[in-house]
Formats: C-alpha cells, structure tokens, sequence
C-alpha cells in the first residue's frame, strides 16, 4: 500500500512537561475500512513508549526517569502498521535530546586534602591545589571555588589562607610560625552557577613544620644583668662531685630542640666539666688549697639543628663553706667587664697614637720636600732658576741684589720699559741715606752715589757699583740687579 498512508510526527523534540509525557504522534492512513486501522510501536530497547490517546494519536511517555549525564541524545524508531492484507507499515526515527537540569552539586576529587608548608615561608606561596567536577551542562557545570568563613588562632582565615575561584589552588596570605601553631583546618566550598546553585565542601589540614629559627633559652642561671647569682663549692668537694647545673629549653621541635653543654672558658680548665646532655656541672678532680677561690666558667648551649644556633651563660662559683670568707662577692662578675673594658681602652689608645703618628709623618714629609724644591721663576712655560746669591746679600724676587742692610722698593710702570728704584732708611744709622730715586732706561742710567761725598756719617763705605741685568720673557720684563761694594780705610 504505498503512498496510501502518510505518518508524521508531531513534536519531535518536547521537554517533560507533566509527568512523562515526552511528545505526541499523529498517524494517517487514507484507506478505508479496517484497512485504515493503524497501531503504532516501538521495537527498541529504549526508555520510551506509545500509548493511544485518541483517535491516530499516540503519546510518546517514559517509562523511566532519565539522565542527561548518562545518556544525552536517543534516536526512537516508530513504526506504523495498518490492518489490512496483506499488511502495510511504515517507519519514522524520531530524535530527542535531553535537556539538562541542575541536578548534580559539584564532587570533590578526593575526600580531604593536606598541606605541608615550613614556618618563615614567603606570602603568596602555593601550598595545594583542591579539584571539583560538575557533570552539568554549561553554567550547571561551572564550578566557583572560595573559602567558608571561620577563625585561626582568633583571626579570620582568610588573614591566613586565600583560595583561586577558577583554579581552586591556595595561597599562604602571611608567613607561618611553627610556635605559634602547628597546624590548622580550613574549609573550602565548590558552588555551581545554576539556579538553585548547588554546592559542596571539603576540608584542608594545613601541617607547618619546623625550621630552627630559635636559639637555645637559658633559664639558670639567670642572664647576665638580671641577677647575681654564685655557687658556693664547698672545699672538700671530691671529684665528680655535682656542683650546679645549667638548665635551657628551645622553642623549636625535634632535633631543633636537642641541646647539647659545653664549658668555653674558666678559670682553671681542669676543675670543672659539664655533662654534654644535661648541663649538670661536676668536679673533675678533688679541690685542693692552691685552687683559686673565684671560679669562672662560660658555658655554651647549642641546639642540633642546620645550622646550629648557640648561646652562653656565666656560672660564677666560690670554693668556700660559707659566704663570711668572701668580702667582695661582685668582683666575681665585674671580672669579664672590666677584661673588655680594657681591651677597648688599648684599642682606643693604639687607634689614637696610629693617627697621630701618621700625621706628623705626613706634616714632615710635606717639609722636606719643600726644602729640596729649587726655586724658579715662571713666566708661562719658560722657568729659569734664581740666581746664587752671596752671604749679606738680599734677594728682592727677582729685581736685583743688595747689601742686607739696605732697603729699597721697586716701582714698575704697567706698559712701560722703565722702572723706578726708591731707596728707603737703612737699617743702619751710620750707613748711607737712601732718600733718592733712580730712574734707568734701556739707553742711560745715572749713578745715585754722584752727589755723596766722604763724610764721617758714611762709615767705612768708601766706593760702589751698581751692575743692571736685564732679561725679557714674552714682552714682559725681568729684571736682575746685583749690587757690589767694595770698602777702604778712612783717610
């Protein structure tokens, strides 16, 4: 019976609107009779069925409830089949989709999560990454991640711990503090974007471990500024005898925290020791009368962590019976105090007396080699050296030599080639008057001396001669004056 019947579909697609209902199907068929009585089916294993509602119309239910995240799309195949002989059918495949609710909150990968950070760590430093899977659809599926609200040690978590929305990887806010606290649990929650948004939470323990950043603590003896404390040690003391004992703790944990005792100085080395576990101090040996009275030890505490971090305490013991035989208790402390305050006297001293030395090396130095200078006259970068001058002869810088016990002052024109000569009181009073003025040029030159006659108030000068030197540099002139006299009896 071909083209006599004709089969749609109505609906192929429909979401459950009631019950399981999925869809309607419409069959036609345009013969007559009982040959256009039609049933319709479904031959395949699939969670769906037909049933008549009215008539040539089907509805298409579940049978089950379904799972998009099981089973996503189905392909059911309806076939139509007529009552007539022989019989005729026909077949429509009919896709349905499932849509997708928010059904599912989101999974965490594991049950719980740990975190293992050492103490001082940096801020901002990851410490682990929690997962959580959504098998939703689109924004069903998309998963948030953030940390529920709570308290460490009486501050909010979020000072401590900061966690990625999208990634889901924490972050240490701030450095740890193995002393403070060892470890601490924080919960983090995974939500959804559907509507209504599902969720679920995980716990994350975070372990801190130790790193030794504590030296050891001394307890006894007290330290050094706080008390004075001295053990008598009674004369009779025998060796291995239990004196005092040094007690300490550490902060930190494990072998961090292991102590170990050790005498670094004393007075005498070979009276004391010290157990290396317990710090219990004990005699080696039996005390005898030669034994100084005071005794001094310097005990080291070191921890057994990498590196080792130390400290020291001073024991002050007195070998005595009573106190009555020690007058002067404080002399025991003040022993080291007043060492070091010497050794920073002597430094001061020698630091002193280095500088003080190198200067006057350096003052000398500058000296010497001024003597050794010659002197020179510079005019640009000509330099010619001074002249010798003879005993009882004066230099004037360059203008000419006199008598020492004359005085005179030269007078230069700015411009000029002429110079003149002022001769000043002498030094003498019986030597001659200089209250004359020379005046020379390159072509003559007039004696001062012309006008003197002998005279009882000349002295023994009898006669004299005045040589002129000249010597130019650049058009600047120098010039170089030598005086020589020459003295005979009175007549």
């Amino acid at each position: 019976m071909t083209g006599d019947k004709g089969f749609s579909a109505i609906g192929t697609i429909f979401f459950i609107l009631m019950q399981h209902l999925v869809g309607i199907v419409n069959v036609q068929d345009r013969d007559s009779g009982t040959n256009r009585q039609v049933r319709c089916s479904i031959h395949q294993s699939v969670p769906f069925k037909l049933v008549p509602s009215f008539k040539n119309y089907y509805s298409l239910v579940t049978t089950e409830q379904l799972d998009r995240e099981l089973v996503s799309d189905y392909n059911i195949t309806i076939t139509a089949t007529d009552e007539g002989s022989p019989p005729l059918s026909s077949s429509k495949t009919v896709q349905l989709s499932v849509a997708d609710i928010n059904d599912n909150p989101p999974v965490f990968e594991e049950q719980s999560y740990s975190a293992y950070v050492t103490e001082n760590n940096k801020p901002g430093s990851t410490l682990c990454s929690v997962t959580a899977r959504d098998p939703d659809w689109r924004q069903n599926g998309t998963v948030i991640y953030s940390l529920l609200p709570g308290e460490v040690n009486g501050a909010p978590v979020s000072s401590y711990l900061s966690v990625n929305g999208d990634t889901g990887v924490i972050h240490a806010v701030r450095s740890f503090d193995y002393e403070q606290f060892k470890s601490f649990k924080v919960h983090v929650m995974a939500r959804d974007n559907g509507s209504p948004p599902l969720s679920s939470n995980v716990t994350v323990s975070v372990f801190i471990s130790d790193v030794n950043d504590n030296s050891p603590q001394i307890l006894y003896p007290t330290p050094e500024g706080n008390s004075f404390m001295t053990e008598l040690v009674p004369k009779a003391a025998h060796g291995g005898s239990l004196v005092s004992k040094v007690i300490a703790v550490d902060a930190d944990s494990g072998q961090n925290a292991w102590l170990s005792y050790q005498i670094v100085k004393s007075t005498d080395p070979g009276l004391f020791t010290i157990e290396l576990h317990s710090g219990e101090i004990r005699t080696q040996r039996d005390i005898s009368e030669s034994d100084n009275m005071k005794q001094n030890l310097i005990v080291s505490v070191k921890d057994n962590g990498q590196p080792p971090l130390s400290a020291t305490c001073a024991m002050y013991l007195l070998i005595s019976d009573n106190l009555a035989e020690v007058p002067e208790l404080k002399d025991i402390s003040y022993d080291d105090k007043n060492s070091k305050l010497t050794s920073y006297l002597i430094i001061a001293l020698v630091s002193v007396s280095t500088v003080f030395l190198t200067f006057i090396i350096i003052v000398m130095g500058v000296r010497f080699c001024r003597r050794r200078k010659p002197r020179l006259l510079f005019d640009g970068a000509v330099a010619i050296p001074s002249a010798y001058l003879p005993p009882n002869y004066a230099d004037v810088d360059g203008t000419g030599t006199l008598r020492s016990t004359y005085n005179y002052d030269a007078y230069l024109t700015t411009g000029s080639r002429t110079s003149d000569f002022k001769f000043v009181t002498s030094y003498n009073d019986n030597t001659l008057p200089a209250d004359q003025t020379l005046r020379k040029s390159p072509s003559d030159f007039a004696d001062p001396f012309d006008d003197l006659e002998s005279s009882d108030e000349v002295g023994t000068f009898h006669s004299a001669e005045l040589t002129i030197s000249y010597c130019f540099f650049n058009d600047n002139k120098c010039i170089l004056i030598a005086l020589r006299s020459e003295t005979s009896p009175k007549k």
